[in-house]
């Protein structure tokens, strides 16, 4: 009786919790972009006058936040991919650079930007499989590209950059420099070892048929 209502909890437990996860993952993006809205609205309020009464009846629009912010990303897009939107992105860079403390954070975080969001980049374009933390041990990880300037004066040509995440958050991991020699690529997409790490092992990239097959247990005499 007692495992029947283990796995009658169990099952229930599978069926609920993508489902809760998915929930909390899009109402944190909503009110992280409800939230950017609610600050330029306030902006606006102190700056503008004869603002308030506007401002006071948009705040209380659910998901008004999201609409507007994804249309000030997409109308920035298309505003920059024309030569006039390109100088005045060129003349925002060096006014932003020549801030002190802004610098190094803008330039920080566009270096990445850039980097990860790059058509050209091979940035997370390839799984490995690489012995970390000791010799013996295998885990999944992302190629980042090769290291260069300071850093690869003083290692080996045939070194690669890799990120190793951490299970069940992704987002947290180690960066590593490596030999080429010791990494191992693999014929899985970026998306499939995600799976793979999140699920810590259970999900198999592929699906059920690349599981092993069980050999069959000889017939007893």
């Amino acid at each position: 009786m007692n495992l029947k209502i283990r796995h009658y909890l169990l099952t229930g437990l599978l069926v609920w919790l993508p489902m809760g996860v998915t929930v909390w993952l899009l109402t944190w993006l909503v009110g992280t972009m409800d939230g950017i809205f609610l600050a330029v609205l306030g902006a606006l309020d102190a700056v503008i006058p004869g603002m308030h009464s506007v401002a006071e009846s948009l705040r209380h629009m659910p998901g008004l936040g999201v609409i507007l912010v994804a249309l000030v990303i997409y109308f920035t897009g298309l505003f920059v991919t024309n030569i006039f939107g390109q100088w005045w992105l060129r003349q925002w860079s060096k006014v932003i650079t020549r801030i002190p403390v802004v610098n190094s954070i803008y330039s920080s975080v566009k270096q990445v930007a850039d980097t990860l969001f790059s058509g050209s980049g091979n940035a997370f374009s390839k799984a490995l499989l690489v012995q970390y933390p000791h010799q013996g041990s295998w885990t999944i990880a992302f190629l980042t590209g090769a290291p260069s300037g300071q850093v690869a004066r003083h290692l080996p040509s045939d070194c690669v950059s890799v990120y190793v995440p951490t299970t069940p958050n992704p987002t947290s991991g180690f960066f590593l420099i490596m030999p080429k020699a010791n990494v191992v690529e693999l014929d899985m997409s970026v998306d499939d070892a995600l799976k793979y790490i999140i699920s810590m092992g259970v999900v198999v990239p592929g699906g059920p048929d690349a599981l092993p097959v069980k050999a069959a247990s000889a017939p007893s005499v």
